[in-house]
């Protein structure tokens, strides 16, 4: 165990304590709400919770636990590496494919195939070490992802994604026709108090999530769509376009019931990301296009 002490000057009354932990401990703002949920953070020898509001000379305790080496196999499975150098690579991601191990997928990982891939050359985070991981997405969304090397790339990625200066463009087929051309949908999301495994848009223990959508093209009850992300929460596309009544196609969680293109999962596919590199502070940007089971739909829907 790691302890660090603070004491709370004036340029930090007021902030929330999960976000001064996360700010001055190199972790990420969803770990300290963890430690301080477990009791790893007290204030003035008590323990508090997340949103507690810092005043002038609170002592701050992190006990922060050592790095857990993640006990997953490396495996030689095919990567569409879009860029890589020292310090990060950017991946497409096939559908189908989980991102980092969990119960039931302990194999043919996101992080199984860069564990082989990279060695020891991933950061470690969280705690217990998500090789690399820096951001998800679902397992039947395809497309752009960004992996980190090493900690101090990890962190300048997380923190561009906390102040919404990486760009993330999705492209989604979605039911119906959307009545606008471009919208915004700002509605928060958290999680379902009717189904625990859902998300949705909620006033309760929820963040605040904002989509931009555009519509390419459209076709007999259907509409292909830009979607950029503001903020980038769990399932954030899938529930806002469901919430304007016009879901992702192949949804089989926030969908219609009676699928009449069939698919293996939804057609979400993340187009594009752009970001600071955290070394030399270069704008980069790159693309990846749909791949070919949803070029296949679009023609269908093309000819009807």
């Amino acid at each position: 165990m790691i302890e660090k002490n603070f004491i709370i000057t004036i340029e930090n009354v007021g902030e929330r304590v999960d976000k001064f932990v996360s700010d001055n401990s190199e972790i990420t703002r969803s770990y300290a709400q963890k430690l301080i949920d477990d009791g790893n953070v007290t204030i003035n020898q008590k323990h508090i919770k997340s949103n507690y509001k810092l005043r002038l000379n609170d002592e701050i305790i992190v006990d922060l636990p050592e790095l857990q080496e993640l006990e997953v196999a490396a495996e030689n499975i095919p990567l569409d590496i879009v860029y890589e150098d020292d310090d990060l690579l950017v991946v497409n991601k096939v559908q189908g494919m989980v991102v980092h191990p969990a119960a039931g997928n302990y194999s043919g990982t996101l992080v199984n195939a860069l564990l082989h891939h990279c060695g020891n050359s991933l950061s470690g985070i969280n705690g217990v070490i998500r090789p690399g991981i820096v951001h998800r997405i679902d397992k039947d969304t395809s497309g752009l992802l960004l992996v980190a090397k090493n900690d101090i790339t990890h962190q300048s990625l997380a923190q561009q994604i906390k102040e919404h200066s990486v760009t993330r463009e999705y492209l989604a087929l979605l039911y119906g026709n959307l009545k606008q051309d471009n919208g915004t949908v700002d509605a928060p999301i958290g999680r379902s108090e009717k189904d625990r495994k859902k998300m949705a848009i909620t006033t309760k223990n929820a963040r605040n999530a904002v989509t931009h959508y555009e519509v390419l093209q459209r076709f007999t009850g259907y509409t292909l769509a830009k979607c950029r992300l503001e903020t980038g929460r769990t399932h954030q596309i899938r529930v806002h376009m469901a919430a304007l009544n016009h879901p992702v196609v192949g949804d089989k969680v926030y969908g219609i019931a009676k699928e009449k293109i069939k698919t293996s999962g939804q057609l979400l596919h993340a187009a594009k990301t752009g970001f600071k590199h955290p070394k030399s502070g270069r704008y980069l940007e790159f693309s990846a296009e749909l791949p070919n089971y949803f070029e296949k739909i679009i023609e269908k829907l093309k000819n009807l």
